[in-house]
């Protein structure tokens, strides 16, 4: 199992703060979310850069949780 880290994801919004897309991945990798959050002011000044009304940031895990189905036995 690969270990978990996070990334943080810069978002562009329309003016009401809806409508959001991904506009950037920043390089750096969190050992948890708790890191990551505490970053984000930094990082949304760092992207000040973008064409959006409003922008935001999203932290997000590394890796997908695949649910195991009673009876699955290809997943250790």
């Amino acid at each position: 199992m690969e270990p978990l880290y996070y990334v943080m994801a810069i978002m562009g919004c329309a003016d009401s703060g809806a409508a959001c897309q991904e506009a950037r991945v920043e390089p750096v990798r969190y050992e948890s979310a708790a890191t990551c959050r505490s970053a984000m002011n930094e990082a949304l000044l760092r992207n000040t850069d973008l064409s959006f009304p409003t922008i935001s940031a999203a932290c997000q895990s590394n890796t997908e949780r695949m649910a195991r189905t009673q009876g699955d036995s290809s997943r250790g």
